[in-house]
């Protein structure tokens, strides 16, 4: 096998394809990347056998060929060249010799056979949809998809696809966020699962494009980004029946300036407990305080913000951790947070809904040390 690209092609294509490798694996094989290089297309591969990518290469080809290359010793010998260096690849016996007009270096490579297969293709029509429609639905529900292992439901984000729609869910117990986009063409009505690790990966990549497809079968999702191709299975598991945990008598309301409220909560969460992170919101018809004490340290602190709000007085605790996440994916100037008790979750809304969209994010409360 040998072949010739630019060095600002191949590095671009391995930082891709890097970030599917798994840190740790069982399997070394995994650590490398598959180069197939063919008479009409070169096409570079990367899996860690729940997430792959595809990617195609531009090259010059002088000898057909497949072979297997350990991806951190690639890039650690090509980043350092300038951007239009031309770079020579030449496998002999699963020996790679990359060469340029200042020297060459020999870095040894596995079988192809070795690497495992590339996931079917299915047959059914994509989904067409506008990247910034989908880089929105992602960042949306993100941060708040679960790390627990033990709750393999709760790793990924609910797509819920049917009626021109998209209905995404994520939660990890504390926070959860219902994303409704409408006025899509859509003729499918799925259910689907789709894990964090291939969410993360698809919005880092896919900012240079108009659109993408996505395509949803039994068992994997499949997402074409112009020339790269990214693969994923499915989360096959019973998600948790998210609405029956929306309460739907909040009757108390705050209506406040969502980044003043995000810059007091930072603020007065630095003297917070670091264990817990604890803070209270202090809401009369008067008066909105934002508070936190850490009896440990002996520290404490407050601050007064203006703000409307409507019920009964209240006293209600959160993690601050999770209330700045809330406010930070919050994108509207002035928001609305709907209440009921110290005990019950919070629903925090944009005070006006972006059009053809419906945002609402739950937070659980924490109990206020006494």
């Amino acid at each position: 096998m040998k072949f010739s690209t630019s060095k600002k092609q191949l590095q671009s294509s391995l930082l891709k394809l890097s970030k599917v490798i798994p840190s740790r694996s069982t399997l070394p094989i995994l650590s490398n990347v598959l180069f197939s290089i063919k008479e009409n297309e070169s096409i570079l591969r990367a899996t860690d056998l729940e997430v792959s990518l595809k990617v195609k290469l531009p090259t010059s080809v002088e000898r057909i060929g497949d072979v297997t290359v350990p991806v951190h010793s690639v890039l650690g010998v090509i980043n350092e060249y300038n951007e239009d260096t031309r770079l020579t690849f030449e496998v002999l016996e699963n020996k790679i010799i990359i060469s340029s007009d200042k020297g060459s270096f020999e870095i040894m490579g596995r079988p192809a056979v070795e690497f495992p297969n590339e996931p079917d293709r299915p047959n059914n029509e994509p989904i067409n949809i506008e990247t910034s429609v989908f880089s929105e639905i992602i960042n949306k529900t993100i941060f708040a998809v679960s790390k627990d292992e033990l709750k393999p439901a709760l790793s990924g984000v609910l797509f819920q696809i049917k009626n021109n729609s998209i209905l995404s869910v994520s939660t990890d117990g504390h926070r959860l966020v219902k994303y409704i986009r409408r006025g899509l063409n859509i003729n499918i009505n799925r259910d689907v699962i789709i894990p964090k690790k291939f969410l993360s990966l698809i919005s880092s990549n896919i900012s240079q494009a108009e659109n993408i497809n996505l395509y949803i079968n039994e068992n994997q999702v499949i997402v074409e980004v112009g020339n790269d191709i990214f693969y994923s299975r499915v989360i096959d598991e019973r998600f948790p029946d998210f609405e029956s945990v929306i309460p739907k008598d909040n009757d108390k309301e705050l209506i406040v300036n969502r980044l003043d409220l995000l810059s007091t909560v930072k603020r007065v969460s630095v003297l917070s407990n670091k264990t817990t992170r604890q803070i209270a919101l202090n809401l009369t018809k008067d008066n909105i305080k934002i508070t936190t004490e850490d009896n440990e340290k002996s520290s404490k602190g407050f601050e007064n913000i203006s703000g409307s709000f409507t019920g009964e007085d209240l006293t209600i605790g959160y993690n601050a951790a999770y209330l700045k996440d809330i406010l930070s994916h919050l994108t509207s100037d002035e928001i609305i947070i709907k209440l009921d008790s110290p005990i019950s979750a919070g629903l925090f809304f944009p005070k006006e809904q972006l059009k053809d969209s419906d945002l609402t994010m739950l937070l659980m409360p924490i109990r206020l040390n006494n």
